[in-house]
């Protein structure tokens, strides 16, 4: 079972006690303003369930939260891409989600920091990429931060975005590689972890 610390957050598996503060990100439309789906409450209690039972997976999207308090924000972490024949099948992803009342903090790139470094050190990656809708802006501007280069050769139409949301479908795609984020470390020149973020 995964478990990470940063200075200010814990990045855990999720537990069944998540259930609010995942419906809350998973239904607020700034937070989806770039998801074509909204979940009601039994669809992300259906999701949740299914990411309590995947805890000790080495991939996936764990839980943020705070160690002051043990507030569940939001979270961040690593799983497959999921995007053929755009991407390998390999590829893997880098995401995050964070309650809107935590923006602004640079929680989100914290918790990313930690998990770049834990999946192209510790993991042996060679490479972790992160798309995001072409405007959202709140994504990018955290890949940039993360040290991660745009690869606009490989921007792509999501698969899964449907013809009726035409301004969802076109994604910009960033990469960071192993070697390159141990040039990063190596120059001493670490993304900032309380780079504010939104």
């Amino acid at each position: 079972m995964i478990r990470l610390e940063t200075d200010r957050l814990v990045l855990r598996p999720w537990t069944d006690t998540d259930g609010d503060l995942f419906f809350e990100i998973n239904s607020d439309p700034e937070v989806m303003e770039f998801f074509v789906f909204r979940r009601t409450r039994p669809e992300a209690d259906e999701l949740l369930a299914k990411w309590v039972a995947d805890a000790d997976a080495t991939l996936g999207f764990h839980a943020m939260e705070l160690r002051t308090s043990g507030e569940c924000l939001g979270f961040c972490g690593l799983q497959l891409a999921h995007v053929e024949p755009h991407l390998p099948t390999k590829a893997v992803e880098i995401g995050w989600r964070l309650a809107k009342r935590h923006w602004g903090k640079g929680y989100v790139t914290e918790a990313a920091v930690k998990w770049t470094g834990y999946g192209l050190a510790d993991l042996g990656l060679p490479e972790i990429v992160s798309y995001a809708a072409q405007d959202n802006r709140r994504s990018t501007a955290v890949m940039e931060q993360l040290g991660m280069r745009r690869d606009a050769s490989g921007d792509f139409d999501h698969p899964r975005v449907p013809d009726t949301h035409p301004h969802l479908k076109r994604h910009v795609l960033y990469r960071i590689t192993a070697e390159e984020w141990r040039k990063q470390q190596k120059a001493g020149n670490p993304v900032p972890s309380r780079f504010r973020d939104r």
